[in-house]
């Protein structure tokens, strides 16, 4: 009993700590990315065809292979711009010329527009 009492002290301390570092991290995302026009971000993403993978809403899918849920992406603008220069798996890169650095900033702008994934809680019908 003791030994567990301890191992839920120690749960609840890196919880909070979890959710500190992950509140200091959303912070530093929205500081970080230039200022962005999510409206064309939206015609952005809808017109190269980013839906195709990642849903139109930034849910994500599986057209070939997990494509990551991109609505409210934790990842820092920084990290966003470097997967779309030099993705990983089988998505397509997005030179600066195809692509320029102000409609990243724009589609990143609308990704975190997005809701993005709700809690169990929140969906009456799994309750």
């Amino acid at each position: 009993m003791r030994n567990m009492k301890r191992r839920n002290r120690l749960l609840a301390a890196g919880c909070a700590a979890a959710l500190s570092l992950y509140g200091a991290t959303a912070a530093a995302r929205a500081q970080d990315a230039p200022a962005g026009d999510a409206v064309n971000g939206k015609r952005v993403y809808l017109a190269t065809g980013c839906f195709e993978c990642h849903g139109r809403s930034g849910q994500g899918g599986a057209y070939n292979g997990p494509a990551p849920i991109l609505a409210k992406t934790p990842l820092p603008f920084e990290a966003f711009k470097g997967q779309m220069r030099s993705p990983s798996n089988d998505m397509p890169a997005y030179s600066e010329k195809v692509m320029p650095d102000q409609q990243l900033a724009d589609i990143y702008a609308f990704l975190q527009a997005l809701p993005g994934a709700r809690r169990v809680q929140d969906i009456s019908i799994l309750r």
